[in-house]
C-alpha cells in the first residue's frame, strides 16, 4: 500500500512540475540475453541486406583508419586506432535498431525509411551521444600516447612489425600492453554502460540524452552479471571480427546491433504518462 502511495505521489509530483517520469528498468537474467541474441539473429535473417550493407560500411571505415595511420607514418598506432574505432559501433548501429523496430511493429522496410530515420537523428538528442562517444575515443587515444611515452619513450616506430617486436619482447613493452589493456577495459566498460541502452532509447523516444545515459547505467547496475557478460561477448566478437581486416564486422555488427535492440526492450519499460489538464 505504501509503495502504491509513493508511486502515486511521484506521478503527481511529475505532473505538477511538468517533468516526464523516468523510464523504468527491469532486472534481466542471462536467459534474457540469450533470448535477445536469438531475436537478433532472427532479425538479421529477415532483413540481411540492411545488416550486411551497414556492416560493410563500418568495416570499410575501419580499413580507412588503418590505412590512414600507415599513410601518416603512424603504423604503430594501428592497433589502438582500430580498437578506438570499434568504440563508435553503437552509433553506427542506429540503422540496425531502426530495422529491428520496424520488423517488431510490422512497418515497411525500405532504404529511404531507414536512411531517413538515421539522417533525422542529427537534429535530435541522439546526436549528442556522438560527442560522448567521440570524447571517450579521444581519451582512449590520448592515454595510448601517454602510455607510449611513459613506457617506450618519446620515439616513433618505422613499421608496425618493429612496434610489435618492441612491445612483446621487452619488459617495458609488456607493461605497456598490460596497463593499456586494463585502462582500455575500464573506458570500454564506461562507454558500454553509457550507451548500451541510451542509443536505442533515444531512437524510439523523444528523451534528453542525460536521461538516456542515466537509464543505461541503471540497466547495467540493476543486472550487472548478464549486462557485463554481454559486454564481454561484444568485446570478444569485435576483436575476432577485426582480425581478418575488419571483414568479420560485416556479419557481427548487424547481429550485435539487432540483439542490442531486443536487450533494450527487455531492460526498459516506458511509464504511462499522466494526461495534462485540459486534455
Amino acid at each position: 500500500m505504501s509503495e502504491n502511495k509513493t508511486s502515486e505521489t511521484n506521478a503527481g509530483s511529475s505532473a505538477e512540475t511538468g517533468l516526464r517520469p523516468m523510464p523504468q528498468v527491469r532486472k534481466i537474467s542471462v536467459n534474457d540475453v540469450i533470448d535477445a541474441l536469438a531475436a537478433g539473429l532472427s532479425d538479421f535473417r529477415k532483413a540481411p541486406v540492411y545488416g550486411l550493407t551497414i556492416g560493410a560500411f563500418f568495416a570499410l571505415g575501419g580499413l580507412f583508419v588503418i590505412f590512414s595511420a600507415a599513410a601518416l607514418n603512424l603504423s604503430y598506432l594501428s592497433y589502438p586506432a582500430a580498437a578506438g574505432f570499434v568504440l563508435i559501433g553503437p552509433f553506427a548501429a542506429v540503422g540496425l535498431y531502426e530495422v529491428s523496430r520496424r520488423l517488431e511493429s510490422s512497418e515497411e522496410l525500405s532504404w529511404s525509411q531507414i536512411l531517413g530515420t538515421m539522417w533525422a537523428q542529427k537534429s535530435r538528442e541522439l546526436s549528442w551521444m556522438a560527442f560522448v562517444v567521440l570524447f571517450i575515443q579521444i581519451m582512449w587515444m590520448y592515454q595510448v600516447r601517454l602510455l607510449l611515452a611513459l613506457f617506450l619513450g618519446f620515439r616513433s616506430f618505422a613499421t608496425f612489425e618493429e612496434f610489435l617486436t618492441e612491445v612483446v619482447s621487452t619488459p617495458e613493452g609488456l607493461m605497456f600492453l598490460a596497463v593499456g589493456h586494463l585502462l582500455g577495459a575500464v573506458l570500454s566498460l564506461i562507454l558500454f554502460s553509457l550507451t548500451v541502452i541510451s542509443f536505442p532509447l533515444l531512437l524510439e523516444e523523444d528523451r534528453d540524452f542525460i536521461t538516456a545515459m542515466i537509464t543505461s547505467v541503471r540497466a547495467v547496475v540493476t543486472s550487472p552479471v548478464p549486462m557485463i557478460g554481454w559486454a564481454f561477448v561484444v568485446t570478444a566478437v569485435l576483436i575476432v571480427s577485426i582480425i581478418p581486416g575488419f571483414l568479420g564486422l560485416i556479419v557481427s555488427l548487424p547481429v550485435l546491433g539487432h540483439t542490442t535492440w531486443h536487450l533494450y526492450r527487455k531492460c526498459v519499460v516506458m511509464p504511462e504518462e499522466e494526461p495534462t489538464e485540459g486534455n
